[in-house]
């Protein structure tokens, strides 16, 4: 199998899952748990997670909150901003993009659900790009939350974080941003951000496992209560061999990050230069989505014209790929991204999303690209 859906998941690196192991079996206390040596090893090892986090987004370690993901994260941020206004019978504002992940824009609308939130969704060009100048026409004395990803999911497009956030300063207005793409594969920092998450598993890390990252200024109502963890920002036993593993990933992320994206963007411009010229010997159009636009290193979103993606998909079954975000697989919706950009239905239907990874080989991108030939090939001939 060539696996070519990083974005998806990736898989764990060796020395984060052997940093992760001892606490399992033998340092296995509750860092909660102050009164004997298990409890503070265990404490030990968050602390040094936490650093390691902080350090690879240039913030301070009590910014980090540990959660089981980027999902949670962002609930958090969402609910624990809007639940006070609800409560005390107060307006509040929410600003977001059409293309954000649909853990965003689900918070979204549901807190505009509730009395008083509104909710402005901003549309998208053709390349999924949104302006600054876009969100402050849409900014109001009442909006409270600004959320905008720093990197979609599916087409890899990067959105102009620095200049929103200076559009925001000064304002009311927080700023969110999903960085769960975007982290280990482009410089990513907080300055100007005041809310920002994370998963480990899309950065070589476990899978349950996340961060929400806080600016000094925010106030929120935590999501999860019951118990004072995470300076009672968020209550539960922490999953300590996760975090550990996170702490792991994002250090070895900061390590290699100029290498890995240097080696992906230039393997990822082969690969699409090789979907080109299979284009130009099968006579079906593939277009790169995106293109236009700065993207991340090793995504490529293609559209091939009068093809199904999904038959395509099944027809190179040795090579790993989707149609869009994995939350959505086989709700046969469409992409909510693609519609947005104004891709039309039937080229959404023949849109697949290439997401290479730190140990993807030129050799592999040789193989894909072969099986793809070979698959459009029986196509034309039949």
């Amino acid at each position: 199998m060539i696996y070519f859906d990083n974005n998806a998941t990736t898989p764990v690196e060796p020395i984060v899952l052997d940093r992760m192991l001892p606490f399992f079996t033998e340092h296995y206390g509750n860092p909660s748990n102050t009164t004997h040596a298990m409890g503070w090893a265990a404490g030990e090892a968050v602390e040094m997670a936490r650093e390691d986090v902080a350090s690879v987004l240039s913030a301070e370690p009590e910014q980090i909150t540990f959660t089981s993901g980027a999902t949670e994260a962002i609930n958090m941020a969402v609910c624990g901003i809007v639940e006070p206004l609800v409560r005390a019978g107060k307006p509040g504002h929410l600003i977001t993009v059409a293309t954000e992940h649909k853990a965003v824009l689900a918070a979204m609308e549901r807190a505009a659900g509730q009395p008083g939130i509104t909710l402005t969704i901003i549309p998208v060009d053709a390349a999924g790009r949104v302006t600054p100048d876009d969100i402050a026409r849409a900014l109001t004395p009442e909006t409270v939350l600004t959320a905008v990803m720093w990197a979609n999911n599916e087409t890899g497009t990067v959105q102009p974080i620095a200049d929103i956030a200076a559009v925001l300063r000064g304002h009311r207005s927080l700023f969110l941003t999903d960085a769960t793409q975007a982290v280990g594969k482009l410089p990513v920092s907080m300055e100007g951000i005041d809310m920002l998450t994370l998963s480990a598993h899309k950065v070589y890390g476990p899978k349950g496992t996340g961060a929400l990252v806080t600016a000094p200024r925010v106030r929120m109502d935590p999501l999860l209560i019951g118990g004072a963890q995470e300076h009672g920002r968020r209550a539960g036993t922490l999953n300590v061999p996760g975090i550990v593993g996170l702490g792991a990933a994002c250090q070895v992320a900061a390590q290699r990050l100029e290498g890995d994206s240097r080696e992906m963007r230039a393997r990822r411009d082969r690969f699409e230069e090789g979907l080109m010229d299979l284009a130009r010997r099968s006579g079906i159009d593939i277009v790169i989505n995106s293109v236009e636009a700065e993207r991340l290193p090793q995504t490529t979103n293609a559209t091939f014209r009068g093809i199904k993606a999904k038959e395509m998909m099944a027809g190179v079954g040795t090579v790993a790929v989707s149609t869009g975000s994995a939350c959505n697989t086989g709700k046969g919706a469409g992409s909510h991204v693609l519609k947005a950009m104004g891709v039309s239905a039937a080229d959404g239907e023949g849109t697949v999303r290439f997401s290479m990874g730190r140990h993807t080989t030129d050799e592999e991108i040789d193989q894909a690209l072969d099986a793809v030939g070979a698959w459009l090939g029986s196509v034309v001939a039949a």
